[in-house]
């Protein structure tokens, strides 16, 4: 089983990834975001993928979605770890904690969303009742906890469009809806990757507590950016953990 990395803001690369070949891959969508990057995590084999490109250019709402997907299921990647920087909502999901969400809530708007747009015989339906993998994740758990590396098992993640950060209003709201961390990039790329039949599951490093819940606070970039440095050393650790499982 191949295993592919999708590397958020923070992890625009893979520290100690041993690269043994970049592939520019052409697809149907368009250009992804950047080569794929193949290598040696560890002693192991991995395909890294920056969803913002190597220099984080591309904001979420302008991230080639369906050419990232397509691009690494071409490749033969079959599971897919997606990892990005999120605000907390829920009391558990404070900043500096990662967390592997179970469900997700899409509030974007206008992007590419489907494969299945184009020259389809059939209207195709995908069931998306749980938009990710259980084995994955339950992977992700255990690979945690080999590791030491302290997780929340489960949320809600509320998808926005971006790129500008939420009011304290939006905020309230997606908590009202249920929702436990807010990001930009969870969709489509989960409901896309459902559709490739690729198992996904997505590791959420909690960067800044989402707009107004922090009392008397403004949401600082420099806080962002410290919390992010932590949690993706973390992130490195839970791979290295994980990569082995996908051995044979």
């Amino acid at each position: 089983m191949s295993l592919g990395i999708i590397g958020g803001t923070g992890l625009t690369s893979l520290e100690g990834l041993e690269i043994t070949r970049r592939e520019v891959v052409r697809t149907p969508f368009g250009e992804p975001s950047a080569p794929l990057v193949h290598g040696c995590f560890r002693g192991y084999n991995v395909t890294f993928l920056a969803r913002h490109g190597h220099n984080h250019s591309i904001p979420p709402h302008q991230v080639n979605y369906r050419a990232n997907i397509w691009a690494l299921r071409h490749v033969g990647v079959e599971q897919v770890v997606a990892v990005a920087a999120v605000g907390g909502i829920g009391e558990a999901y404070a900043p500096r904690r990662l967390a592997i969400p179970d469900q997700i809530i899409d509030y974007t708007h206008s992007r590419e969303s489907t494969f299945f747009d184009q020259d389809a015989a059939d209207v195709t339906h995908v069931d998306f009742t749980y938009p990710y993998d259980a084995r994955l994740r339950r992977w992700l758990l255990a690979a945690a906890a080999e590791a030491g590396i302290e997780v929340v098992d489960g949320g809600t993640y509320a998808a926005t469009q971006g790129p500008r950060l939420e009011t304290a209003a939006e905020i309230q709201r997606l908590r009202r809806d249920g929702c436990d961390l807010v990001g930009m990039t969870g969709m489509p790329e989960a409901v896309l990757a459902r559709e490739a039949e690729l198992a996904y599951a997505h590791c959420a490093v909690v960067a800044n507590w989402g707009a107004g819940l922090a009392e008397g606070q403004t949401v600082s970039m420099d806080d962002i950016r410290d919390n992010l440095t932590y949690g993706m050393d973390l992130v490195r650790q839970l791979i290295a953990s994980l990569a082995p499982k996908f051995e044979g």
